[in-house]
């Protein structure tokens, strides 16, 4: 398995942890902190709020790492060595500047 395809792999599992945590949350201040209710579980609303942006936060700077670090390793048809269209035009102009032999000149 290539590195490129390990970071292919850790990017999806992260976008979708991503997903997950977006998805928890409420904009208008609902979501798991409201169907949790009480201040025994998690240590209240206020610190599961502060957990679920924390959790955002981190995973988000995760997945711009993670696809920074993937294009280092990308190594596909753009980053090949080997062109075959300069090979093609190298090999016409080495055929085609062997010089020619001409017939002497008559007086």
């Amino acid at each position: 398995m290539s590195t490129f395809s390990i970071f292919l792999v850790l990017i999806t599992i992260v976008c979708f942890l991503l997903i997950v945590v977006i998805m928890v949350q409420n904009p208008k201040g609902g979501g798991l902190s409201s169907a949790i209710g009480g201040t025994q579980m998690l240590g209240g609303v206020q610190k599961t709020t502060d957990f679920l942006d924390k959790s955002t936060w981190t995973l988000a700077t995760i997945l711009i790492a993670l696809i920074l670090l993937s294009s280092l390793s990308f190594v596909g048809s753009l980053g090949d060595t080997d062109s075959k269209i300069i090979d093609k035009t190298e090999t016409a102009a080495t055929t085609s500047a062997t010089p020619v032999k001409e017939a002497p000149a008559k007086k």
